[in-house]
């Protein structure tokens, strides 16, 4: 929680978060169906997600072990013992009239998220993560006074992880859950695609005045992009203040925004857990797992950002923000570490990927690994930097060409693609031997009064002469190396 509570018009705003992350297993939670996304309507729902008489659930091991993977990696606990519950609810697309979730004993609990909001440290404090099915979705479009229901997603295995209320901001909330999907993303047990709607949050808002007891809440729904999260807390907060303003109670509801008006409205009052008359499922024996699943599940685990952050730190010489950027993602951090290794070149290799790389994947709308420029072709053309064959300038025309090469073919460009570019546009710096000594006797001769001026001590003129040397060679004389040179002969050598 922040060690100072901002306020929005005189209120302290309560915000925590329930997220929905889709796990990424190939079939579902209690069936064998599939989960792939996209399918025509009700082409992946199996006699048990129909719920057909007789059928009987069968638990999910992948699921289970992501789920343990999400409560080590947040510093939770992980339940010996779980058990599954039966919430009791009725709509078109929930064909058992029930979800099968987890109530009373989550498999995990506690934890916490670690952040950064404008520079200061942030933790959030978990409640639970809980294992559960997903329900069906309805269909509205392309059936004139009717809804359709499609039942692919019935069943899906999700995650959903359950906050405390230590959020004060939109701005804070929004940070939580990129972080939060970075990290589920980081450990492969969520693609984290929010349109397709893998990972979305329920925001629940509250105000009140400092010292009082907290207000009523809302919860809005569904709302499947950051930039939708912050408006709509903010939208909400906005609207319960002005109701408080006015001496109207707010009633605890479930509200829906809409991003086109940028407001939210309410759907239905809000349940209780006992409208759900929760007990447990009589089908589902308690999720027992034992230590050494647990460890099994630990030893396989990939290196935490917030760990390989640290060891950049330490051991590339990397800046606190650059490591954070290099651990955006795994992918990401995997491809920073092969070009590292490559190229021998950590700190080039970090600013090459915070700097035209992530400047073009941002343009392009994709991620690290949907390119096809390989890392070891990325590492050529900063060794090429790195041992004065291209200034860097060069080296961004050279990077330009090899990028828009690959986004055009299926085929990747290699370290002899990187040469033969420098090559073909005629970028390799003269960097020794004879020609950069005869550039420089040149600029010499013919800069006199520059000369005479460097020997009485102006800076400036120094300069002016590695320009002129730059000139004269049009760009392709490395500059260090030309005033080494330069400084040589003005010494007398």
């Amino acid at each position: 929680m922040p060690t100072s509570t901002p306020l929005t018009r005189g209120y302290e705003v309560v915000i925590g978060l329930e997220t929905h992350a889709q796990l990424s297993t190939v079939s579902k939670i209690f069936s064998g169906a599939a989960t792939r996304f996209g399918a025509a309507p009700n082409t992946q729902a199996c006699a048990v997600d129909l719920a057909l008489p007789g059928t009987l659930p069968v638990m999910n091991r992948g699921a289970v072990e992501r789920a343990i993977r999400f409560g080590l990696a947040v510093n939770a606990k992980v339940a010996p013992v779980s058990i599954f519950a039966r919430k009791n609810y009725f709509y078109p697309d929930l064909p058992k009239g029930y979800q099968i979730s987890q109530y009373e004993v989550p498999v995990v609990q506690g934890g916490r998220v670690d952040f950064v909001l404008a520079g200061q440290p942030r933790s959030v404090r978990l409640t639970r993560a809980h294992l559960e099915e997903d329900a069906g979705k309805s269909l509205h479009e392309n059936f004139a006074g009717q809804t359709g229901i499609d039942l692919n997603r019935a069943g899906t295995p999700l995650l959903e992880i359950v906050s405390e209320p230590d959020m004060r901001s939109s701005a804070e909330a929004v940070e939580y859950a990129k972080a939060l999907h970075a990290l589920v993303m980081w450990l492969g047990v969520c693609d984290g695609n929010m349109q397709e709607g893998s990972f979305r949050c329920d925001a629940n808002v509250s105000v009140r005045k400092p010292g009082a007891a907290r207000g009523t809440r809302r919860e809005i729904k569904n709302l499947n992009s950051f930039r939708n999260l912050g408006q709509a807390i903010d939208f909400e907060v906005q609207w319960q203040i002005d109701r408080v303003e006015d001496g109207l109670a707010i009633e605890q509801a479930t509200v829906l925004f809409n991003p086109d008006s940028g407001e939210t409205r309410a759907m239905r009052s809000k349940e209780d857990a006992h409208d759900y008359r929760y007990f447990p499922d009589p089908d589902l024996p308690p999720l027992v797992i034992g230590p050494e699943w647990v460890e099994r599940v630990r030893a396989a685990m990939p290196e935490l950002p917030a760990a390989m952050a640290e060891r950049l730190v330490q051991a590339d010489g990397l800046s606190a923000e650059a490591a954070a950027l290099m651990t955006q993602s795994l992918d990401f951090a995997r491809y920073y570490e092969a070009v590292r290794d490559v190229s021998g070149q950590p700190k080039l290799a970090a600013n090459w990927m915070a700097g035209e790389v992530s400047k073009r994947l941002n343009a392009e709308a994709r991620e690290i690994a949907a390119t096809a420029l390989q890392p070891a072709t990325l590492a050529a053309l900063i060794r090429r930097v790195a041992d004065g064959t291209l200034s860097h300038n060069g080296a961004r025309q050279v990077f330009d060409a090899l990028w828009s090469a690959t986004a055009t073919t299926t085929a990747s460009a290699t370290a002899a693609d990187v040469d033969a570019e420098i090559e073909k546009r005629g970028l390799k710096q003269i960097s020794e031997g004879g020609a950069l000594e005869a550039i420089v006797d040149a600029v010499i001769a013919a800069n006199a009064k520059s000369v005479e001026e460097f020997r009485a001590g102006k800076d400036k003129a120094f300069n002016a002469l590695v320009g002129q040397v730059m000139k004269a060679s049009q760009g392709k004389a490395n500059p260090a190396q030309a005033g080494e040179l330069l400084k040589k002969r003005l010494a007398g050598g």
